[in-house]
């Protein structure tokens, strides 16, 4: 079994600003990342992360260096990679429901 088919990817998660995922790297491929910096695309592509467009590697977990952290706007087309602001309106629609947060008349 090689490496890439063992990375692993955690469900999706939201806040009202972005979507979050985290990808849990086997810890042979974090010896091929370059240490101390974000990834680019082309980087964290090339050791076989496969996720739709629009995910930016945002953090580094020093402690874990095999965790990589993404994130993207809300309302992401992931097909193109851009903001689409009926997807984001129904993003945001989406967040408010699902934590109380719709205004009550």
């Amino acid at each position: 079994m090689s490496a890439s088919s063992r990375i692993e990817y955690s469900e999706k998660y939201a806040d009202d600003i972005h979507e979050y995922r985290h990808v849990i790297l086997p810890k042979e491929l974090v010896r091929q990342l370059p240490r101390n910096r974000l990834l680019t695309e082309a980087e964290w592509r090339n050791v076989g992360v496969q996720q739709s467009r629009g995910w930016v590697h945002y953090a580094v977990h020093r402690p874990e260096p095999h965790i990589l952290l993404f994130r993207r706007p809300l309302g992401t087309d992931p097909q193109s990679g851009r903001v689409d602001p009926e997807l984001e309106r129904q993003a945001r629609e989406e967040y408010k429901n699902q934590f109380g947060l719709k205004r009550v008349k």
